[in-house]
């Protein structure tokens, strides 16, 4: 059963979420709330895999003990860069590479 996942194109809460996540570090369930203003961020995290990004997980241990979730964007994974790329251009208002005026 797949799920149904909103298009980067249209989703603001989506976009917020990829536009922290473009740095490449990791950020923390926590901070993802915070700085992306979103309540599901695994949600969002599968929404923007649905829409082709590579998005690593991983559990991690805070020094008070807390189990802690760490999100990355892989932009070492060349469909997920280029797909960066194109999301940056559009944020900026820019035509896509290769696109003549």
């Amino acid at each position: 059963m797949s799920m149904h996942s909103a298009s980067l194109a249209s989703s603001p809460r989506l976009q917020r979420v990829l536009d922290l996540l473009l740095d490449g570090r990791e950020r923390s369930t926590l901070e993802i709330v915070i700085e992306a203003k979103v309540c599901a961020v695994n949600s969002c995290i599968a929404e923007l895999r649905e829409n082709g990004f590579a998005i690593h997980c991983e559990r991690d241990r805070e020094t008070s003990g807390e189990r802690v979730w760490l999100y990355r964007l892989d932009l070492d994974d060349p469909g997920t860069a280029a797909k960066a790329a194109a999301f940056r251009q559009m944020s900026l208002g820019l035509a896509p590479e290769g696109v003549n005026g």
